[in-house]
């Protein structure tokens, strides 16, 4: 049977043709779906939106309209993954602090010192404070080299540079997912060494 006469049995009740018609252009999706990238996602997140679209092409296909039924899901699976594409890139402007706070308190909730201005060193007027703070960010940075990896230095050097996420990405030729992994790690990382620093 074409899908065109599937589909009329679909509109007149028959579950078991939507069913058809899901199993028969799943791999059809899968292929579709390996041509996308979702930022925060994996490969099964786009799948499920291109299946969605397969959805909405069952219900919304109209025999009277002059393309095939596989165009029009084919028009609609493409749809529904850029649609969430889109979205997903929007949310890329969403301030990187919401992922790696680096302006979190380092040694308890009340205190105003944080992570970065240990890490850039703020200006400081008292010379007995610029000589201690000097010698904590000495310390920092030399832990620094010993707890992370090479990956994780070079995003974090890009990071504190200013750099969004998909600006690290291309300079070092990687996803932007490994970057936000990379970030959340180097994030684990300086906290529990500055826990530990704190308690000694």
């Amino acid at each position: 049977m074409e899908d065109e006469a599937i589909i009329d049995l679909y509109r007149d009740g028959d579950l078991a043709a939507q069913e058809y018609l899901i199993v028969k252009y799943k791999n059809f999706v899968r292929s579709k779906a390996r041509s996308y990238f979702l930022i925060g996602a994996d490969k099964e997140d786009i799948i499920q939106e291109g299946m969605i679209g397969l959805y909405k092409a069952i219900r919304d296909y109209r025999n009277d309209k002059q393309s095939s039924f596989r165009a029009f899901a084919d028009l609609c699976i493409t749809r529904q993954i850029i649609t969430a594409i889109k979205t997903a890139t929007r949310q890329k402007h969403i301030p990187l602090n919401s992922y790696v706070s680096l302006n979190k308190p380092i040694y308890d909730e009340e205190s105003d010192r944080t992570l970065l201005d240990v890490i850039s060193g703020i200006h400081i007027a008292d010379p007995e404070e610029i000589v201690i703070n000097q010698e904590q960010i000495d310390d920092i940075e030399v832990k620094m080299g010993e707890i992370l990896s090479s990956l994780e230095m070079e995003v974090l050097t890009y990071y504190l540079e200013g750099k969004s996420y998909q600006e690290i990405a291309e300079e070092l030729g990687r996803h932007v997912k490994s970057i936000d992994n990379a970030l959340q790690r180097v994030k684990r990382k300086l906290e529990r060494y500055l826990e530990l620093r704190n308690s000694e």
